[in-house]
């Protein structure tokens, strides 16, 4: 059974190859979609050649809807995007992947029903189809090669509606079970190093050592240390100090 998640429907318009439609599928529920829709593929439907594309989503094979034309598949949705990177010289607002996507997710929300088309691999849409289409949306590709695979256009999406409608961290620290040096520990690790250096004859010439030493001090606060990797610095200026002493 399809999730809970209120969802756009993913529409692939006449598609001609299995392997994408099972593609599509695998990048559909990669992001968490799993709403496909089928209008009028080349090959019929069922499709075996989709099942190994798929790689793990053949649920979504196994349900998708299966219409015979664009009407037929987005007649229940009141928010209509239609997927393409040529000017098809119609009236329509056109939408970033990203904009396309938040839109959607507000629909959504709302009650609302959404769809989105993607045309099938020879030539896309034709404009019958995005005529019936509320929206454009417009990938930034590269004007030179516009064109995208089925199923790297549905991933992209994909990818744009779990970003537009999920809590997406845009940057976290693996810690593998570390911890974080506390404030305290990493001024010990500073001390230490200032004493060895300073015995050293590091801070040379001596107008310049308050101001090496503060370099110093900056440096190691900078430094976004672990517990292992103070204790490891600690071991490693010891060390180096034995080496000395016994040399």
């Amino acid at each position: 059974m399809p999730s809970d998640l209120r969802q756009p429907a993913f529409v692939l318009v006449r598609p001609q190859m299995g392997e994408n439609i099972g593609a599509a599928a695998r990048a559909m529920w990669n992001f968490g979609l799993d709403r496909m829709r089928l209008v009028n593929p080349r090959d019929g439907w069922p499709n075996p050649a989709s099942v190994a594309m798929a790689s793990g989503a053949g649920r979504l094979l196994d349900e998708a809807g299966l219409a015979p034309d664009v009407a037929g598949a987005v007649g229940d949705c009141d928010l209509v995007f239609a997927t393409t990177a040529r000017n098809r010289g119609l009236t329509k607002p056109v939408y970033s992947p990203e904009e396309a996507m938040r839109t959607a997710a507000a629909r959504l929300a709302d009650g609302g029903k959404v769809a989105v088309m993607f045309g099938p691999e020879r030539a896309g849409l034709e404009n019958a189809d995005v005529a019936q289409a509320n929206a454009i949306i417009s990938v930034p590709v590269n004007p030179e090669f516009p064109s995208l695979n089925l199923a790297q256009c549905v991933l992209l999406c994909s990818y744009e509606w779990r970003r537009a409608s999920a809590a997406i961290a845009a940057r976290r620290d693996e810690m593998a079970g570390a911890e974080w040096a506390s404030a305290i520990e990493v001024e010990k690790l500073a001390e230490h190093y200032e004493q060895r250096l300073d015995a050293a004859g590091f801070f040379f010439p001596d107008h310049k050592a308050a101001s090496m030493k503060l370099t110093l001090r900056n440096l190691w606060s900078r430094m976004p240390l672990t517990r292992e990797d103070v204790r490891a610095l600690h071991g490693i200026m010891r060390q180096m100090v034995r080496w000395k002493e016994r040399g």
